[in-house]
């Protein structure tokens, strides 16, 4: 059996072009429904690079169907021109995007700073204690605590919850991002402190997951136990 015969894709593409829609009785058997899943996977995968709103579907399906007849009518030149354009028109984007999140991270935490109550360490990390405990123990680099927490973009949006787990975590604070590193080393057993982390002090212009490149963060944590020390 061919996972992809050429003639029947190319007659699925002209058949998309004419506005034609896919009923479910034309995917009941294998072959229709692998040439089915790789036009999906393709949909799929444009949506997930942020590439669907700059494709001209008409003509991208022209162009799918012209190479599976080997009729292309863009000289291999033209095409890599084409594409040089628009893989230096992405960049340029995401580089407009990544010093937009930069320069917005920034003004958050210059102007959180001077909120009352809000404490600047020399790093640049940004606390305000929310609760004290009863004086409890603090924590050093190497030691290991127990903490609830929640973190959240500078726009309020939570990335990641303790709390909502309804499970407190244990961790190494020589294992964490610099900002709890020494953001927990100023708090003591039973506190609860607020954290505003300046990007160099968490991830930096990588990201992580939900959390996109140069983003400030802000944790709330409450610091449960000194686990070793």
């Amino acid at each position: 059996m061919s996972y992809l015969r050429a003639a029947g894709l190319s007659l699925a593409v002209s058949s998309m072009m004419l506005g034609t829609a896919v009923q479910a009785q034309d995917l009941t058997d294998q072959d229709s429904q692998i040439s089915y899943s790789i036009g999906v996977n393709i949909g799929q995968g444009l949506m997930q690079q942020g590439l669907a709103q700059d494709v001209d579907v008409e003509i991208f399906m022209q162009g799918l169907q012209d190479s599976l007849e080997d009729n292309v009518q863009l000289s291999q030149e033209q095409i890599m021109a084409a594409l040089q354009a628009f893989q230096q028109q992405m960049v340029a984007e995401q580089q407009a995007q990544v010093e937009a999140a930069r320069a917005e991270s920034m003004a958050f935490l210059e102007q959180n700073a001077q909120r009352d109550g809000v404490m600047v360490t020399d790093s640049g990390l940004q606390y305000e204690v929310l609760e004290e405990g009863d004086g409890g123990v603090s924590p050093a680099e190497t030691d290991t605590v127990l903490a609830h927490y929640e973190g959240r973009l500078s726009n309020g949006d939570v990335f990641d919850s303790s709390i909502e787990r309804g499970e407190p975590t244990e961790f190494a604070l020589n294992q964490v991002i610099p900002g709890w590193t020494e953001g927990l080393q100023l708090m003591e057993t039973g506190d609860k402190y607020r954290f505003y982390i300046p990007s160099e002090l968490a991830y930096g212009q990588n990201g992580q997951g939900p959390i996109p490149p140069f983003a400030a963060l802000v944790f709330d944590v409450e610091l449960l136990e000194v686990v070793s020390q």
